[in-house]
């Protein structure tokens, strides 16, 4: 009996990673500075999604490291580069942002992800709209 329970517990912590929703996703942002006269589209894409978590009742009696849970972050990503329109020329007029090319489940790296739970607020534009046409990578 012992034994049919420990594999169904594999199986099920297996079966638990494998079905984690967690892959790239679209997302726009919108990109001014209060020095260019353009606000900047860019189309992304970024890690989103749903990962198996699990909440245990002994939250007292554990050392913090134990509780920290799985979140949808960047396996893989890149950096792309884009110019912002009508800058002065005292300006630097480029801005470089994340591209998500694959996710997984994983522990939240604060070196290059904002580990908060609330979303972006202020994701419109308060000047003239360009789209993202040409960037480059570095």
């Amino acid at each position: 009996m012992t034994a049919i329970y420990l594999m169904s517990m594999l199986f099920g912590l297996a079966c638990g990673q494998v079905m984690s929703f967690c892959f790239p996703t679209e997302y726009t942002m919108h990109v001014e500075r209060k020095e260019c006269a353009y606000c900047l589209t860019i189309n992304t894409t970024i890690c989103a999604g749903y990962c198996m978590t699990r909440d245990i009742n002994g939250k007292l009696f554990l050392p913090k490291y134990a509780l920290s849970q799985d979140v949808c972050t960047y396996k893989d990503f890149m950096y792309k580069t884009v110019e912002i329109p009508g800058c002065p020329r005292h300006v630097t007029p480029y801005f470089s942002y994340p591209v998500a090319v694959s996710c997984n489940c994983g522990k939240c790296n604060t070196d290059y992800s904002d580990c908060i739970h609330e979303s972006i607020k202020t994701n419109y534009c308060t000047k003239p709209q360009k789209s993202y046409a040409v960037g480059f990578s570095i």
